[in-house]
């Protein structure tokens, strides 16, 4: 079908008061970021509903690019016809007859803005079932969950017809819930929390932190890849890449061997902080699930929690590891999150690390480092790139190594 329009229904955010026209402005935005491929789309935000009218642009590409974008609970191709009766009928049958196959089911759900059109709602419903039924004469009527829903819109500017409803992401418009930054290590959990994060709203910046040459580029790579997974959601994401090794190393040598991975952590959780307090963030996200490894204990949160008073949210910290391979699999992460390449978590990683660990040891650990030096260094040597839908890194140096061979 030459679909005209797509009318989008607002998820969470129709229960909002007040507030709902800023909600409604920012879902706007995001669906112009996620739409830029297509210029000739305009995009109206209305109280009720946002209209999108195509201009001859791609229906198809139009609707897969409005899949993950939060905030969103349905949304339908619409067809905008003259307000004829003839052209109303000949146009719902033939959407009708596109979507049904044998054994299937319909009924019609008319609305009218326009008081003054000749025929009313029940009116409407009456006359457009009938003229499917002559068109298709074995289709049943069911109106209580039909496989089809003909609606047809009676509004000021023209009728709007559309049997089909597609399922959106639901959520919090991005942005919607201020800014966090997200501790993404390249593993499986931080970009399902930054998932979660971004659902309710939240605008994530990705903080990597990176340990050449004990991290290789792959695994470098590896991150602005799972970084892209998770762009479809908002546009763009900002990833913040820091040099770690200084900090690794001061810390091997000067650190007791069951408190590296807290000490470790420690200084992690310092630097994000830092960076959120420069680029005006207001919490840190990370993907820790209460007692997967040592340094998810809650003996360890609250020794790591020690250096910063900023809100830590743990959007996975209840789920368990198929919880959260669930997620991972359905925001296509997992197979990317799987690869082996080492991170700053696994180089140095003791073989038996404190589960319980002190809060004066570690202190008293970090007095023999220049904790503020160390941290001023690695914030200082921060290096942001803006990650972007479709672009590619550890595959793109796969395929020039392929060209070698």
């Amino acid at each position: 079908m030459n679909y005209t329009e797509v009318m989008v229904r607002y998820g969470e955010l129709s229960t909002k008061g007040k507030n709902k026209r800023i909600f409604i402005r920012i879902l706007a935005t995001n669906v112009k970021k996620a739409l830029h491929a297509f210029p000739e789309v305009k995009v109206h935000g209305e109280r009720d509903r946002m209209h999108l009218l195509l201009n001859g642009a791609d229906s198809a590409g139009v609707l897969n690019a409005l899949k993950p974008i939060f905030g969103i609970q349905n949304f339908s191709p619409a067809i905008r016809v003259e307000k004829d009766l003839d052209t109303i009928y000949q146009t719902a049958v033939e959407m009708v007859k596109e979507h049904y196959q044998p054994g299937m089911s319909f009924k019609v759900n008319a609305r009218r803005a326009d008081h003054d059109f000749e025929l009313d709602t029940n009116e409407l419903n009456r006359e457009v079932g009938y003229h499917v039924i002559q068109a298709i004469p074995e289709i049943d009527v069911k109106m209580k969950n039909p496989d089809i829903t003909m609606r047809v819109e009676i509004r000021m500017d023209g009728a709007y017809l559309s049997c089909e409803t597609i399922k959106g992401a639901g959520g919090l418009p991005v942005g919607s819930s201020g800014r966090g930054m997200l501790m993404l290590s390249g593993g499986i959990d931080s970009p399902v929390a930054g998932y979660l994060a971004m659902k309710r709203g939240v605008e994530i910046e990705a903080v990597h932190f990176h340990s050449p040459p004990y991290t290789s580029q792959q695994a470098l790579d590896k991150a602005k890849d799972l970084t892209v997974k998770l762009v479809p959601y908002v546009g763009s994401i900002q990833f913040i890449e820091v040099p770690f090794t200084e900090i690794q190393e001061e810390i091997k040598k000067s650190v007791d061997e069951g408190y590296l991975m807290t000490i470790t952590r420690r200084f992690m959780l310092r630097i994000t902080d830092e960076i959120m307090k420069q680029r005006k963030g207001l919490a840190i996200f990370n993907g820790e699930s209460l007692g997967q490894v040592a340094s998810q204990t809650l003996h360890s949160m609250i020794a790591i929690n020690d250096v910063t008073t900023t809100p830590i949210i743990r959007p996975v910290v209840a789920m368990d590891k198929n919880e959260i391979i669930e997620v991972a699999e359905k925001i296509d992460t997992f197979d990317l999150a799987i690869q082996p390449f080492e991170d700053c978590c696994t180089i140095f990683a003791p073989p038996k690390p404190k589960t319980k660990p002190r809060l004066d040891r570690a202190i008293a650990m970090e007095e023999r480092m220049d904790v503020e030096g160390l941290v001023a260094r690695a914030v200082a040597g921060i290096k942001i790139t803006e990650i972007q839908s479709g672009q590619r890194y550890l595959a793109g140096d796969q395929d020039e190594f392929d060209d070698l061979l």
